[in-house]
């Protein structure tokens, strides 16, 4: 089954994510690597940049509500790549309305099946599921 063009762009800005974490390369250059390496639409390249940036924005944010949830783990032991899935699940159900919850949430679980470990897929999504029963409780964190 070919992969949808929404999908491939959450990819994009998943691997874009990670590379901006490890070689500490700016927003800008990592978008640009993206508009030069990938053939997407018009449309699609708008959403990366956009993703891109609203996560590297709400990181923070973003970090602090997983704290809240993942009990009993400090964030900083969570594996980079599903913090940066986790990351850009919770921003996009924060700062994308368009986006439908379980969209959002299975995205996020797909994510981590292709790119992280087997139990990752059921960490990443109790701790979305958590979010998104009571997603305005995190809003001022």
């Amino acid at each position: 089954m070919e992969e949808s063009p929404r999908r491939r762009a959450r990819e994009l800005v998943l691997k874009r994510l990670y590379a901006a974490e490890v070689e500490e390369i700016d927003s800008e250059e990592a978008i640009e690597r993206i508009v030069d390496e990938e053939s997407l639409s018009e449309r699609n390249l708008e959403f990366v940049r956009q993703f891109f940036l609203l996560v590297r924005k709400h990181k923070d944010w973003a970090d602090r509500v997983m704290g809240e949830l993942a009990e009993h783990w400090k964030v900083e032991r969570i594996a980079l790549i599903d913090r940066i899935v986790m990351r850009m699940a919770l921003v996009e159900l924060r700062e994308m309305p368009d986006t439908p919850v379980k969209v959002a949430i299975n995205e996020a679980i797909e994510l981590a099946k292709k790119y992280s470990t087997g139990e990752s897929s059921s960490f990443i999504n109790g701790i979305l599921d958590r979010y998104a029963k009571n997603m305005t409780a995190y809003e001022g964190i």
